[in-house]
């Protein structure tokens, strides 16, 4: 197995971060194989959706709505509704993976690796990118 980690800023902004150019540059060349991408933090996640026509914006309003940033929380620290960060990777999983033909990765048309990160308190995050050869 081939792994490598890579720091991302995300800002003090809730984003959906778009990695796939990232994921393709990683597998290039790899052959067939899996992706396996993971995000070693405790308030984020990685999903595998549209981005560019409002999806992106879409999953956060969505995430809103399913895990309010208010006091309801018991995890308290940090900024009002932090708890809801450490709760969202039981919905937005920390991991993907992703099949890798001919070094190519064989998402869909409209797919994307994006990062999902709502907490507001950390603006860097690592992802570790591993291609499992097949």
């Amino acid at each position: 197995m081939e792994s490598e980690t890579r720091t991302y800023r995300t800002g003090g902004d809730q984003v959906v971060l778009d990695l796939t150019r990232d994921a393709a540059d990683f597998v290039s060349g790899r052959g067939d194989g899996l992706l396996q991408v993971f995000v070693p933090h405790a308030t984020a996640g990685l999903a595998i959706i549209e981005t560019g026509a409002g999806s992106d914006d879409d999953l956060l309003a969505a995430l809103g709505d399913l895990l309010p940033a208010d006091d309801r929380w018991r995890h308290r620290h940090g900024s009002p509704g932090h708890g809801r960060s450490h709760v969202m990777p039981a919905v937005v999983p920390p991991h993907c993976t992703v099949p890798v033909l001919g070094g190519r990765l064989a998402l869909g048309t409209w797919q994307s690796i994006c990062l999902v990160d709502l907490n507001v308190d950390n603006d860097e995050r690592e992802v570790r990118w591993s291609f499992l050869a097949g």
